[in-house]
């Protein structure tokens, strides 16, 4: 079994950052990919940020140049450092990790942590 575990989130005013962080445990054999996506309230689940396991980085919506994805291969975490922050940018963040386990390839999701953005 693997889970996502993520933290970090929380109440921030605009202009500020929080650093977002997901550790993936279970058997793990491998990570293909590890993801961050946002849903914001009556809003379907957006692409944030991508990072594979050679380290390649994309970025989507509208957070570029706001937003840097990195991991600790060795701990299986991703993070998200969100800077610059704005009242859109609430939402609840969710961890993704497209990875193999003993049972095969899968796609697993974090429970998710709330970002909010207001003075």
């Amino acid at each position: 079994q693997v889970q996502l575990v993520e933290s970090g989130g929380g109440l921030v005013q605009p202009g500020g950052s929080l650093r977002l962080s997901c550790a993936a445990s279970g058997s793990i054999i491998s990570i293909t990919a590890m993801n961050w996506f946002r849903q914001a309230p009556g809003k379907q689940r957006e692409l944030v940020a991508t990072i594979t396991s050679d380290g390649t980085t994309n970025y989507f919506v509208s957070v570029k140049g706001r937003v840097t994805i990195s991991r600790d291969s060795a701990k299986n975490t991703v993070y998200l450092q969100l800077n610059s922050l704005k009242p859109e940018d609430t939402a609840v963040y969710y961890c993704n990790a497209d990875l193999w386990d003993r049972t095969g390839s899968r796609s697993s999701w974090g429970q998710g942590t709330q970002v909010t953005v207001s003075s």
